[in-house]
């Protein structure tokens, strides 16, 4: 048997949620500023590698290894490069759940509201039928 959307949202709970997104976003933004650290030296260690690379061709089975092995920390990088892209994304999500988090609060209370002002709406019709038929009678 399938929950319908109204009950899945209704099991919820809503205040944790709400709670726990600003500690989300904090720590997708920590782990951003992290990765960009980590980033700018990888990026400085590559250049000095590249630089090294360019000034003499291999010419051992030592040197062929040690550039086999700067081909994978470059890629290795590329790979951080992608996390860290990665990271964005889940920070972007992750603001944008608290916006929904709110919006989803507010349509929540204005729906309480509507809800009480329909039911006093709804008495004072079943009061003003009573009331008119009393006095035409």
């Amino acid at each position: 048997m399938a929950i319908s959307w109204i009950s899945a949202l209704k099991m919820v709970p809503w205040a944790d949620v709400i709670k726990a997104t600003p500690q989300v976003v904090k720590a997708a933004q920590g782990m951003l500023k992290k990765k960009d650290a980590q980033a700018e030296h990888q990026a400085q260690a590559d250049a000095a590698q590249q630089a090294a690379q360019h000034l003499s061709p291999p010419r051992s089975s030592g040197e062929q290894a040690l550039l086999l092995i700067q081909g994978l920390e470059e890629r290795v990088a590329q790979l951080e490069q992608s996390q860290r892209q990665s990271l964005e994304i889940i920070e972007k999500l992750a603001q944008q759940n608290a916006q929904i988090v709110a919006t989803v609060g507010a349509l929540r209370t204005g729906a309480q509201r509507l809800a009480w002002a329909s039911g006093i709406l709804g008495i004072c019709v079943i009061g003003l039928g009573v009331y008119v038929l009393r006095t035409a009678a």
